[in-house]
C-alpha cells in the first residue's frame, strides 16, 4: 500500500493521531491537501480537512465531527498551554479551528443525496467509502489514514485511493469518481470546479467527464451568481486563463455564465474587410496581462490587484458586438466601445454579485482609457496628450500601460514593433512630466473657494469655467503646475470675463 506518511508533517497530524488513538476513532485526511501533498503543492494550501468515521457503538451528544475537533482542541491545549477557537456547526456536523497558518476542518463520514432542483444534499451519517463516494473528482477523492481501528498500529500515512486518484494525479486527468452525469446533474458546481481544476493545474478532463459537461450545462442555471463568480475568479488566476475560457467555451458553459465573452466570437466578412475574431483576440490578452501579474498571484497581499486588472483584461474589448458596424471605405468599426463596455462591465458585475465598490470604478476606468495609450503610440506623443493621459488615469497609470502592451496582439509583426517602441516613448514621456509637472492625482492649485474669495463671487457655473480654463492650461503645458502662475492666469481670465 501506498504511504505518503513522511510528507504529513504539520504538526496537526501527530495531535490529531493521539486523540483518534485513545478514542478508538479512524481519522482521516481527505481531499484537497491529500491532493496538493502528492503534487509538492501543500505548502500553499492552508486548509485542512479531516474526516472522522466513529464506531457504530459510538456514544455522544454531538455530532462526530464537532465533538472530535472540541477533543483535539483540548489535546492542543495540553501541549501548548493555548486552546484555540473552536467554531462549530452542529446543524452541518462540522467544527473549525486555526491552527498555527493553518484552518482545520472536521467532519463526520457522511452519504449525500440531491433534489433535482436543488444542489443542497440531504445528508446522512456514512462509511469512509461513502464520503469518498460524494467527492466530485478522483484527485479529490483520496485519504491518507491519521489513525485507523482496522490497521495496524493504526497505520498512519496509508493512502487509501479506491478509484485511481493517483494514477490520474500521473496522467494529468480530471476525472470524476462515479457516473459523470449524476456527479453533475447532482451538483452543477462541479461543472465549473473540473474546469478550474483543468485550468489551475494544466490538466485535461477526460473525455467521457467533459461529453457529460457539454451534455448537463444548463444545469449550471440553478447555481446562485457567487459560486458562479467564485469558480471564475480562480480561473482567472489560473497561470494560463484562457485554457480554461476556451473550455467553459466548447462545453457551452460560457453562454449560460458570461454569454458577453461568449458573444465575442467569430469573425464578420464583406468583400475585402475582415476584423479579428474578439474572442481569441481577448484570450490573448488575458493570458498577455497574467504573464507580468503572475507573481502577484502568490503574494496575498497582490492577489486581488492582479485579479481585477485580469477581469479589466477580460471585459475590455466586452462591447464590441454591440458597437460593430459595417462602413464600405474603412471597413468594420467598433466606436465607442470602450464607453459601452464600461457600463456593461459594471452590469456584468451586478449580475455575478461581484464588488460595487472602488474595485468596480478601476475596471470601469482601465476599460475606458484602454484605447488611448495605443491611440498615441499610433502618433506623434505630445507632452499635452501625456498629460491628459496622466490626469486621466492617476494612480492606476500603471495598470493602464500594462494593459494596453498587454492588448497589442497583432499578427503584423512591424505593426506590434512599432507600438511596442512607441508606447515606451509613452512611458518615458509620464515618467518626465510627472516628475517636472505632478500631474499624477493632480490637485488644482487654484480652488473654488480661492475665486469667490477673491472675486466676490456667489456659486455659480463660472467657477467650474475658470477651473477648467487654469486645468487645461497646465494639462497643455502653457503654464506650470505652480500656484502663482496658475493665479496670473486666473487674473486674466476673470478680466476678460469682466468680473
Amino acid at each position: 500500500m501506498t504511504s505518503i506518511a513522511t510528507q504529513l508533517t504539520h504538526p496537526i497530524f501527530d495531535i490529531i493521531n493521539t486523540v483518534a488513538k485513545r478514542e478508538e476513532i479512524d481519522a482521516y485526511v481527505v481531499g484537497g491537501y491529500v491532493r496538493d501533498l502528492l503534487l509538492h503543492r501543500a505548502d500553499n494550501n492552508k486548509d485542512i480537512d479531516c474526516m472522522i468515521v466513529p464506531p457504530k457503538n459510538y456514544k455522544d451528544n454531538e455530532p462526530a465531527g464537532v465533538s472530535f475537533a472540541a477533543k483535539v482542541c483540548d489535546e492542543i491545549e495540553h501541549i501548548t498551554g493555548k486552546r484555540p477557537k473552536l467554531s462549530e456547526y452542529k446543524t452541518f456536523g462540522t467544527a473549525m479551528f486555526r491552527f498555527e497558518d493553518t484552518e482545520i476542518e472536521f467532519v463526520g463520514a457522511r452519504k449525500e443525496s440531491y433534489r433535482e432542483n436543488s444542489r443542497k444534499p440531504a445528508v446522512e451519517d456514512g462509511t469512509l467509502q461513502d464520503d469518498l463516494n460524494r467527492r466530485d473528482f478522483t484527485i479529490n477523492a483520496m485519504a491518507a489514514v491519521l489513525y485507523s481501528t482496522n490497521l495496524a498500529d493504526g497505520d498512519f500515512g496509508t493512502l487509501i485511493d479506491t478509484f485511481g486518484g493517483l494514477q490520474d494525479l500521473g496522467d494529468q486527468i480530471i476525472r470524476t469518481p462515479l457516473d459523470p452525469d449524476i456527479t453533475f446533474s447532482d451538483d452543477p458546481l462541479r461543472m465549473l470546479r473540473a474546469i478550474r481544476f483543468a485550468s489551475q493545474l494544466y490538466f485535461d478532463i477526460e473525455p467521457e467527464t467533459f461529453d457529460a459537461i457539454i451534455r448537463n450545462a444548463d444545469r449550471v442555471k440553478i447555481l446562485s451568481a457567487e459560486r458562479i463568480a467564485e469558480e471564475l475568479n480562480k480561473i482567472l488566476l489560473s497561470p494560463k486563463p484562457s485554457y480554461g475560457f476556451k473550455m467553459l467555451d466548447v462545453s457551452g458553459l460560457l453562454s449560460h455564465i458570461l454569454p458577453e465573452i461568449s458573444a465575442l466570437k467569430n469573425v464578420d466578412k464583406i468583400g475585402p474587410h475582415g476584423h479579428k475574431d474578439n474572442f481569441l483576440h481577448t484570450l490573448e490578452v488575458l493570458d498577455n496581462i497574467a504573464f507580468p501579474t503572475r507573481e502577484w498571484v502568490k503574494n496575498p497581499s497582490e492577489v486581488s490587484h492582479a485579479l481585477w486588472l485580469r477581469w479589466a483584461a477580460l471585459l475590455h474589448d466586452v462591447a464590441k458586438p454591440v458597437t460593430k458596424r459595417y462602413d464600405s471605405i474603412v471597413g468594420w468599426t467598433f466606436y465607442g466601445h470602450e464607453i459601452t463596455g464600461a457600463k456593461m462591465a459594471a452590469h456584468i458585475f451586478r449580475r455575478l454579485k461581484l464588488p460595487q465598490n472602488e474595485t468596480l470604478e478601476y475596471i470601469k476606468k482601465l476599460i475606458n482609457l484602454h484605447l488611448r495609450p495605443i491611440i498615441l503610440a499610433e502618433d506623434i506623443v505630445t507632452d499635452s496628450a501625456v498629460r491628459r493621459l496622466l490626469f486621466d488615469a492617476g494612480d492606476d497609470i500603471d495598470d493602464l500601460m500594462l494593459l494596453c502592451k498587454a492588448d497589442i496582439t497583432s499578427k503584423n509583426r512591424e505593426k506590434v514593433v512599432k507600438y511596442r517602441n512607441n508606447l515606451t516613448l509613452v512611458e518615458q514621456k509620464l515618467v518626465e512630466l510627472e516628475e517636472k509637472d505632478k500631474i499624477r492625482n493632480f490637485q488644482p492649485p487654484i480652488t473654488g473657494e480661492d475665486i469667490i474669495k477673491h472675486f466676490h463671487l456667489q456659486p455659480s457655473p463660472v467657477i467650474g469655467t475658470i477651473k477648467t480654463r487654469i486645468k487645461d492650461a497646465i494639462l497643455d503645458g502653457k503654464i506650470a503646475n505652480d500656484r502663482k502662475q496658475a493665479w496670473d492666469l486666473m487674473l486674466e481670465i476673470g478680466a476678460e470675463l469682466g468680473i
